[in-house]
């Protein structure tokens, strides 16, 4: 393991179940679309994205920070070098240092918009096209993108929701024995890192001969026509614009049944993923409270009979 004795390990985090498999679930197909993860602060949103790199080798975190400008995200071409050579130059940006990595982006709701057209086209893509003053330069760009925010600081617009494949929404820790084993390992793990972090190398090892299993058996997953017309009927039935989110859906149901080591996508696994990618794609009601969009999705994957009980 790289740098174990200064990262706290990923599985050490106490709770957080779905963001955990969230952010495996694209470290085993890296072509789902990354996963935006939104709670209030001290939620160990930070702590999961680095202690995932920690996890893997020779995975790093690539920092975005919202003051970033354009030049610095996609790189810049020197025109003037251009014009005097007839010959390309370009500097980098942070799109080309994370190809291949994780780029990590807190308080993504704060970045301008533009910033995250430019992001999530290029993750798209997994290309980062720079054009000035009719010169181009093209470089591979293909990466994790992981966006973290507080709702209470404002929201993404919903033509930008719907491009993360995967979303979650945390909270603190509510069960007393939960809370403090939160506390607990935080405590060891300030007091002495490569001994709390020894601790935890085997189950570390475990979960990432899990996650390159499932790679591995990712291009021999069976997707039936029922499962494909089981993720259309579920896209009809929750009004789900475009056909973005069937496709996730698929996708990661696919990915689900690698990582849970199955040659097949079940009920189960569409169910299970269904939560990941359709709540921030689903229209919010008028005076709907928090956790309505999960419920409702409850009800309507139970009451259509999509799932089975």
């Amino acid at each position: 393991m790289k740098d174990v004795e200064q990262q706290y390990p990923f599985t050490a985090i106490v709770g957080q179940s779905r963001m955990k498999l969230a952010l495996i679930l694209n470290v085993v197909n890296p072509k789902l679309g990354g996963v935006l993860i939104r709670g209030e602060k001290g939620t160990a949103k930070s702590t999961a994205v680095r202690a995932l790199a920690g996890l893997m080798p020779d995975l790093k975190v690539i920092n975005l920070p919202v003051s970033a400008t354009e030049d610095r995200v996609v790189g810049a071409l020197d025109i003037e070098h251009a014009i005097k050579t007839g010959e390309k130059k370009f500097e980098p940006g942070l799109l080309a240092a994370a190809h291949g990595h994780i780029l990590y982006i807190d308080e993504i709701n704060l970045l301008d918009d533009h910033i995250v057209d430019v992001l999530l086209d290029a993750a798209a893509m997994g290309i980062n096209t720079v054009e000035r003053e009719g010169i181009s330069y093209c470089h591979p760009s293909r990466f994790l993108l992981v966006g973290t925010m507080n709702p209470e600081e404002g929201d993404l617009r919903p033509q930008l929701l719907d491009r993360f494949a995967l979303s979650v929404d945390i909270g603190g820790e509510k069960d007393v024995r939960e809370r403090a084993l939160v506390i607990r390992r935080r405590m060891d793990f300030e007091r002495d890192p490569a001994s709390f972090s020894a601790h935890y190398e085997a189950e570390q090892e475990r979960v990432l001969n899990q996650i390159l299993q499932a790679r591995e058996r990712l291009d021999q997953i069976d997707v039936t026509d029922d499962m494909l017309e089981l993720a259309a009927k579920i896209g009809i039935a929750l009004e789900v614009e475009g056909h973005r989110s069937d496709i996730t859906l698929i996708k990661t149901a696919l990915t689900l049944a690698a990582w849970r080591g199955q040659d097949s996508i079940s009920h189960e696994h569409m169910q299970e993923a269904a939560y990941l990618v359709l709540p921030h794609r689903m229209r919010r009601q008028p005076f709907e409270e928090s956790g309505g969009i999960e419920q409702r999705l409850h009800a309507l994957l139970r009451s259509t009979a999509m799932v089975q009980a």
